[in-house]
């Protein structure tokens, strides 16, 4: 089944990447009109690089996370059986 949920799992990370930066933007033009900063702009202050880069890293883990569960709910309806993980084989080892 692993290898069969595989092409799940790309598509998912392919989509969760664009909708991840996506959302990004949109929260961060709440906070600022200008793009985000880069790390080497030597205008831009340390807080706000700072957190440009923590509600960056938040935003693509959370949309990370929520498309990979909704993959993995879609291949169970469609197959049903449920991806395997990797606590449930550390489970079945012991």
């Amino acid at each position: 089944m692993k290898l069969l949920y595989k092409p799940f799992a790309l598509i998912a990370g392919v989509i969760a990447g664009r909708v991840g930066k996506s959302v990004f933007r949109s929260l961060w033009s709440r906070f600022d009109r200008a793009e985000p900063p880069a790390p080497t702009e030597p205008d831009a202050s340390m807080p706000k690089v700072v957190g440009a880069a923590a509600l960056e890293a938040a935003t693509m883990a959370g949309v990370a996370a929520a498309v990979n569960r909704v993959a993995a709910s879609t291949f169970h309806h469609l197959f049903g059986v449920w991806p395997e993980s990797k606590r449930a084989k550390q489970e079945d080892q012991d």
